[in-house]
């Protein structure tokens, strides 16, 4: 009778690993990686309408795209304790490599973002840097008890900061900005004091002003101000928010149709493949085509936060509830600056916008995420 109840009541714990599906046994969670690959496949199908159908941006895209999940299988078969053990190494040589950009970062457009690999390019510690941080601050609250001591929160911003404003001395303060919220988000799910998140809030509002005339550059201020009128500078500043928001526009419901994009293929639309590629999907396939991206992009964020409140440890389920949040931020970053509803950033649509380094660290996510719901502990049968 025992037994009864108790398979009853968790049936999901009565499996044997050996009893378990092929896919249980290789680390991967069937339901995110069919989500995964459908939005790669959406990616490739759009960026041949976007790059005015170039076959080597589609091909290129592809085999990075291979490469991201042959990545995300990888990181799928190391176990958490394993990922949670290396956080600090990791964080450090992430540091490391944001300081070496400092000094010997290559320069593109006025940014210092990238180092020279011999035989292997240009690489963007950053990227790095979004994997490192969140691992790092779950890492270090997992070591400690919940809710946390105002002292353990002054050295997780700390943690924090650091790496945000090696970053934002670039100068890339959209990714700043976008990588410390992935450890505020532990912060937050870790049990912060509500006390604590209504000064930190006040704090930032009065801060914001002084920011913007002390601390911005002037081209992050002019993007900004082409928030609030973009009509005031229509062939400078405020050109990519318009043509962007005429492309949308004129999609209306059912779209122009596949190819038939008028905006991006007249080269009206700047980005079209990278960073206004959601652009080209709301002329192309309407208000249809952007409910099933955003159905979709849904679909993976709820999956991910299930998987992640089923995770075993303090560890698990802090990391994996910042991936699935910085992934869902990431999304609504980037909708909202094609839109005209957030300043221009330069952050692409994910696993959608044309790029290597970005999808790949994305599906690396979403292999640890993969290995802490595949890898949490069991009951006995």
């Amino acid at each position: 009778m025992t037994e009864l109840l108790r398979r009853l009541i968790a049936p999901r714990f009565d499996l044997r690993p050996q009893e378990r599906s092929l896919a249980w046994r290789l680390h991967l969670d069937l339901p995110l990686l069919a989500g995964l690959l459908t939005l790669c496949l959406v990616s490739l199908f759009v960026l041949y309408s976007a790059s005015g159908e170039r076959v080597v941006i589609v091909t290129n895209q592809a085999v990075r795209f291979a490469v991201g999940f042959a990545v995300l299988f990888a990181f799928a078969q190391i176990p958490p304790r394993t990922v949670n053990r290396w956080a600090p190494p990791l964080f450090a040589v992430s540091c490391f490599l944001l300081v070496m950009v400092l000094f010997f970062g290559v320069i593109v457009n006025g940014a210092q973002r990238w180092l020279q690999i011999p035989m292997f390019g240009r690489f963007q510690p950053s990227e790095l840097m979004k994997l490192a941080l969140p691992i790092m601050v779950a890492w270090y609250f997992s070591q400690r008890s919940l809710p946390p001591k105002f002292l353990d929160v002054v050295v997780a911003l700390t943690i924090v900061a650091i790496p945000a404003a090696l970053i934002g001395t670039q100068p890339d303060l959209g990714t700043a900005i976008l990588v410390g919220m992935a450890g505020i988000f532990i912060l937050f799910f870790a049990g912060l004091s509500w006390k604590i998140i209504s000064a930190a809030s006040a704090m930032v509002i009065i801060a914001v002003p002084l920011m913007y005339v002390y601390v911005l550059h002037d081209y992050q201020r002019r993007r900004i101000d082409t928030l609030f009128n973009p009509e005031a500078d229509p062939l400078g500043a405020g050109w990519n928010i318009i043509q962007s928001q005429i492309a949308i526009g004129s999609g209306g419901l059912f779209g122009k149709g596949w190819l038939n994009g008028t905006q991006s293929r007249l080269d009206f639309l700047p980005e079209s493949s990278t960073d206004f590629i959601f652009a080209v999907i709301g002329e192309e396939f309407g208000l249809i085509g952007i409910v099933f991206l955003l159905a979709l992009y849904l679909a993976i964020v709820a999956r991910c936060l299930f998987m992640s409140l089923q995770a075993s440890d303090t560890f698990g389920r802090l990391l994996g509830a910042s991936i699935s949040l910085t992934f869902c931020l990431y999304v609504v970053v980037n909708m909202g600056m094609v839109s005209g509803l957030l300043p221009v950033v330069g952050m692409p649509l994910p696993l959608i916008s044309y790029g290597g380094t970005s999808a790949v660290t994305l599906l690396a996510s979403f292999g640890i995420l993969m290995s802490i719901h595949t890898h949490r502990r069991l009951l006995p049968p």
